[in-house]
Order: C-alpha cells, then structure tokens, then sequence
C-alpha cells in the first residue's frame, strides 16, 4: 500500500476495527501462550488515589488516570480515500496476532 502514489499529506494510519485494552492484553497472553492477568479495580477507589496523587504529586493523578483509560479513536477513511479502498486489508485482530508472533519469532 504504501508504493502506491498518493497525494502529499498527513495520514493517520489505523485499523477499521478497534481493540480494547482487554482485548490486546488477551491476545498478547495467547501469543506468549501465558494466562491472562487482567485486574478488577473498584473504580472509586483508583479515582480517590488518583485525586490523592493530584495533591501529592504522585505518577498517579487524575490527568494520567484519563490517559490510561480513554479510548484513542484514530480516523483512517482519508488515507482509505487516498488509496481508494474501502477497507484496511487486514483486520486488526490477525495484524496484532501477526506482529506479536514476529516479536516471539524474533527473540
């Protein structure tokens, strides 16, 4: 895709399915055939520590909270335009699994 001429511009690369962190998290212990380990966390609790890291100046605070936890949404249909296809052609599931396979390849 990318020797395909394309006009000059910015493009955000992304793919048409989105993941969750669990999600990545699960696939990531599948590749590495290990048991996932996903935390359940009262949320008013990491909000009161969060809050408490405002005032203390702890690495966790409120701001850092939301990054942590918002979801990243990344457009991709000017690049999709840009290429004239309508649909990334790997979905994002099989393109996790095949980049994490490369790491476990490769070490």
């Amino acid at each position: 895709m990318i020797e395909k001429n394309i006009p000059s511009g910015i493009y955000q690369v992304a793919d048409d399915q989105l993941l969750s962190t669990n999600q990545v998290v699960a696939l990531i212990a599948e590749s590495f055939i290990m048991k996932e380990r996903i935390w359940k966390l009262n949320k008013k609790l990491i909000c009161q520590l969060a809050k408490a890291g405002d005032l203390l100046k702890l690495p966790l605070n409120s701001e850092r909270l939301k990054k942590l936890t918002d979801s990243y949404l990344v457009p991709n249909q000017k690049l999709k335009n840009a290429l004239g296809i309508e649909k990334m052609p790997m979905n994002a599931v099989d393109r996790m699994i095949k980049t994490l396979n490369s790491f476990r390849e490769n070490n």
